[in-house]
């Protein structure tokens, strides 16, 4: 029986998913599978993913189009997993993770949703700001609670929500806190979700790099929007105004030109989203139909 379906959204990546793969593997479970949703227009995939053939149950599919949440999506229609994730094709899985979160599944069958900080490989929290205290999560702390590569869910659950949004993320012109989104779609209907501040994925820290600076209107642009679409009152929000416009006078006092186009970026882009007049559509959305409990 599939414990764990681990869907694989991957663009222009090769190397570094079969790091993320060889993680999983070392898990050493027999009931994890992992579902790779490739989007890139070759074919580098297939060899790289021939080898796990006798190791990993690996399903690869391929999608043209270029958005992670489409992809997403198309994988978690084939899940078979009591438990579903969407790690990212640059992350790696710490030793004995999935046992961590099956047990805090099975110990509390009222969980619907369980997630956990990401960790910088030199060490300490990184990709983010970070709630250092554990528990429910709420529409308060989501946004310092989730983030989509540890983000753990009853993939039954995910199915009768309509999985991720596929206009926000990775690909869209609203490019980030589409895990914000899910987990309040479930929070604000009842569902139970955990934050976990000592489960940790391992994760590139792109904070201030080049790769940030360029998609910080994008990656902004998703926050804000998605801080209006579930209504977080002003004490919530004002912090994720104020804190860019903090960083970029300090960045341009220290002669810092690169970190002052990063926050001053991140600022106009959540500008940009928090007043998107479309903010509350599309934030209850048809189910998606799933892989029947006993198909092959």
């Amino acid at each position: 029986m599939i414990q764990f379906s681990l869907v694989v959204a991957t663009r222009g990546r090769t190397t570094e998913l079969v790091e993320f793969l060889d993680s999983v593997t070392a898990q050493g479970r027999d009931d994890v599978e992992v579902i790779v949703v490739d989007q890139n227009e070759d074919g580098r995939l297939a060899p790289l993913l021939a080898p796990y053939a006798d190791r990993l149950p690996v399903t690869h599919l391929r999608s043209s189009v270029a958005r992670a949440n489409h992809a997403r999506n198309l994988g978690l229609r084939l899940a078979a997993g009591e438990l579903v994730s969407f790690p990212d094709d640059d992350c790696l899985y710490p030793p004995h993770l999935l046992d961590r979160v099956a047990a805090a599944f099975d110990a509390d069958p009222a969980l619907t949703i369980l997630t956990g900080p990401a960790e910088s490989p030199e060490g300490g929290l990184g990709s983010g700001r970070w709630r250092q205290e554990g528990g429910p999560i709420t529409p308060e702390n989501a946004w310092t609670s989730i983030i989509e590569f540890n983000l753990w869910l009853r993939r039954n659950l995910a199915l009768r929500l309509g999985g991720f949004d596929d206009e926000m993320g990775p690909g869209t012109q609203l490019g980030s806190a589409e895990g914000n989104d899910l987990v309040l779609r479930a929070v604000t209907v009842g569902h139970k979700a955990i934050y976990d501040p000592s489960l940790r994925i391992i994760h590139p820290d792109k904070r201030l790099s080049e790769v940030a600076v360029a998609r910080a209107w994008l990656y902004g642009a998703g926050l804000g929007f998605a801080l209006r679409r579930h209504s977080v009152p002003a004490v919530v929000w004002m912090p994720f105004a104020i804190r860019p416009l903090g960083g970029l006078a300090l960045s341009l006092v220290k002669l810092r030109p690169r970190d002052a186009a990063y926050y001053g970026m991140t600022f106009l882009g959540r500008l940009r989203g928090f007043l998107r007049g479309d903010a509350t559509a599309g934030r209850i959305r048809p189910a998606i139909q799933g892989r029947k409990p006993d198909s092959k």
